[in-house]
């Protein structure tokens, strides 16, 4: 539930195309960590923490799609000029940007890593663990609709332009700088 990337990324959506892309980009997000929670289960995560040629690679794209999504919303932000609520990205486009932004988070697979094994059984089979990426995929759904459907019920108020620029330098100062974080050693 601490703010990141995944955090910005759905109140972004939330705030530039209202709540069902702010529900998309949460869909896409917990798709990700559904992946993620296989991957590891499949013992193939610990294989990318191992390999720090992977790691840095995952990390890197992590990072630079991060500088891109900062860069576009700073570039918004000083133009200024924006489109009529609802007419920005599709849920298709959010789900998308949701799912690659968690997919290219090497902190998720090291989350998984790290915690997925304390709670899973000596001789676990396949529904274990299964049953595992369920529950942590329903968690992060519930947080992430939840921040969707309150950033969507504050558009009105945060749609104001002058708020808006506002929101959004800020939005992509910090994607920028998780971006250089992620990808700084």
């Amino acid at each position: 539930m601490a703010p990141g990337p995944d955090f910005l990324i759905v109140s972004k959506n939330a705030l530039v195309s209202g709540r069902r892309a702010g529900m998309a980009c949460a869909a896409g997000i917990t798709t990700g960590v559904f992946c993620w929670a296989i991957v590891t289960a499949l013992g193939l995560a610990g294989l990318l923490a191992a390999s720090a040629v992977a790691f840095t690679v995952v990390k890197l794209a992590g990072a630079a799609y991060l500088l891109v999504l900062g860069v576009r919303t700073l570039l918004t932000a000083r133009r200024g000029r924006y489109t009529a609520p609802g007419s920005a990205a599709g849920t298709g486009s959010a789900f998308r940007q949701g799912l690659v932004c968690n997919l290219l988070n090497p902190k998720v697979a090291a989350f998984f890593l790290a915690l997925l094994p304390q709670f899973v059984p000596e001789g676990a089979g396949a529904g274990d663990h299964l049953l595992l990426a369920a529950v942590a995929s329903g968690v992060t759904l519930v947080w992430f609709l939840v921040l969707a459907n309150v950033v969507g019920a504050l558009r009105r108020v945060l749609s104001a332009t002058r708020v808006r620029r506002a929101i959004d330098a800020v939005m992509g100062t910090l994607l920028v700088g998780l971006g250089v974080r992620i990808a700084l050693p």
